[in-house]
């Protein structure tokens, strides 16, 4: 797919990951739909920068655990709009607990957030899609998708969960519409994290160095143009998992 002229709807995008995938396709050409949930400022920033560099952008919040906001992103994307085309799911929590004794509150917030709604934007976004006779799907997962953090269970059960929805998503809607994911390895230093300990992470990987939001930008720029790959999942992690 030429993302030029295309509408692209990217969740998350206020910062981060999602961000530099709101930049890569606005940068080829498509009119970004930038959801955020509690990062306003932050999405108002991207929304001024896709602004000055020539992007047509649009900025919607919704709280993704709400299926009810889902739908009210849709509608109001579908009235803005009239049409979509692509669909990037990015927007992801990340809590960690212990398995044997995390409360049923953190795992049904890790699964709505980063499972569900996935699933839900999908349904939505496969109607405005079949109206236009094509449209793209990629979903954003983790590391933890394919090697268990047993520090973080929630999240790793929803992103493997999401590389299976990955799957049978892109058999349920062939041929009109295509789903794949991107897994990125050590991409961009958390917060609460140190240089020093970002280092060592990146020597752990075969290509001795971390990566940036902008080599998953680029996994997700190639999956939405390449029209012959469905149902796969792009690792991106510098060979992080081959160690």
């Amino acid at each position: 797919m030429n993302l030029f002229n295309r509408t692209a709807l990217v969740t998350g995008a206020a910062h981060r990951v999602g961000k530099a995938i709101a930049l890569e396709l606005a940068a080829a050409g498509a009119r970004v739909i930038l959801h955020y949930n509690s990062s306003e400022a932050a999405a108002r920033e991207t929304l001024t920068e896709l602004h000055g560099l020539g992007a047509r952008a649009l900025a919607l919040r919704a709280d993704l655990k709400q299926p009810a906001e889902i739908d009210g992103l849709f509608d109001r994307l579908a009235a803005e709009c009239g049409a979509l085309d692509v669909l990037v799911n990015s927007a992801s929590i990340m809590e960690t607990g212990d398995a044997a004794t995390l409360s049923l509150d953190a795992w049904n917030r890790s699964l709505a957030v980063n499972l569900t709604a996935p699933f839900l934007c999908a349904q939505r976004a496969a109607r405005l899609m079949r109206s236009r006779g094509e449209g793209v799907i990629v979903n954003i997962t983790d590391g933890s998708a394919l090697r268990p953090w047993a520090q973080y269970p929630a999240h790793s059960v929803s992103k493997a969960g999401l590389v299976m929805l990955t799957q049978v998503l892109a058999k349920a809607l062939a041929p009109t519409i295509r789903v794949n994911a991107v897994c990125p390895g050590p991409v961009l230093k958390p917060p609460d994290w140190d240089e020093a300990r970002w280092t060592r992470v990146g020597q752990n990987t075969l290509l001795k160095r971390t990566g940036s939001g902008y080599d998953v930008a680029h996994a997700v720029r190639f999956l939405i143009e390449n029209d012959f790959v469905t149902g796969e999942t792009l690792v991106v992690d510098g060979g992080e998992r081959l160690r």
